[in-house]
């Protein structure tokens, strides 16, 4: 069988569709963010379910409403928060496996909770690779552009799939109390550790793949600015208004603001996932 003209077309985007897999780590020294997935585990899951290895590229969805129509025969999975679909107008679950028949068109709803749905295909969007990753990153602009309407994506060849997971949607939560390592710069900040403890913020509108963007507590910190040095995925840096920003997976790789601590990388997919206004309160930890 012929599996080189396997595609689907994208009829609609909705607010924000990106190709997205597991990123490009280890490329700081190039000044390029890891980029990938910022909830990974709803990206493997998806790629499990309709036969993909986990490490291949998916759609990330911004508040859903893509619509594509299949142009090959193709298995599709949505996952991240629950999220009604239809194929051809009938609704459908997300987190199983959906066969569409050459035709078809799949439409996303926006996930009830929570900002980003996951779409895998099967085989995989075969897009090329860029330094080992088919990821779109936003800040300097390497992997495919942003979805558009009458986008055609390619598809690579199918797996079978197994079908294993009986999966229940994650539910994003109102608050999140996330764990924080204080460092490398706490020391300019007065009694940080009760200041992170003590605040309370929510997650602003102008967030987006780049970093979590806090308002509520102004973090105290001393006047001035450090040289510019290495930024890692989670780090707090806290800009001269003291309103914490953590850095997600499009982020800079240097920067010039203190950072307070660093929030396990476990916990970032839930503030990837943080709709505008969600609480967010630090636990620091040693």
């Amino acid at each position: 069988m012929n599996h080189t003209n396997r595609s689907v077309t994208i009829i609609r985007t909705g607010p924000q569709a990106l190709v997205q897999d597991l990123g490009r780590p280890g490329n700081a020294h190039l000044g390029v963010p890891p980029s990938g997935a910022l909830d990974q585990d709803s990206l493997k899951l998806a790629n499990r379910l309709v036969g993909n290895a986990e490490e291949a590229a998916g759609l990330e969805l911004l508040l859903g409403g893509l619509a594509l129509k299949a142009d090959t025969s193709c298995t599709i999975a949505v996952t991240g928060p629950s999220t009604e679909l239809k194929v051809d107008g009938r609704l459908a679950d997300s987190h199983q496996p959906i066969h569409l028949s050459p035709g078809q068109l799949l439409e996303i709803g926006t996930p009830q909770t929570g900002l980003r749905s996951y779409l895998a295909i099967s085989g995989g969007i075969a897009v090329p690779e860029e330094l080992g990753s088919r990821s779109t990153d936003l800040l300097s602009g390497i992997g495919p552009d942003p979805l558009r309407d009458n986008d055609v994506l390619h598809l690579g060849a199918p797996n079978l799939p197994n079908g294993a997971d009986v999966v229940p949607p994650i539910r994003a939560l109102q608050t999140l109390v996330i764990p924080i390592r204080l460092g490398p710069r706490d020391d300019w900040f007065e009694q940080a550790e009760t200041q992170l403890r003590q605040g309370s913020w929510t997650v602003s509108d102008r967030s987006n793949r780049v970093g979590a963007r806090l308002q509520g507590t102004a973090l105290n910190r001393r006047d001035g600015e450090i040289p510019s040095e290495g930024m890692i995925t989670g780090a707090v840096q806290v800009p001269p208004d003291g309103q914490p920003v953590v850095f997600l997976n499009d982020h800079p790789t240097t920067g010039g603001y203190p950072v307070i601590g660093v929030v396990d990388n476990d916990y970032l997919r839930f503030l990837g996932q943080a709709r505008p206004g969600t609480k967010v309160r630090f636990r620091p930890i040693d």
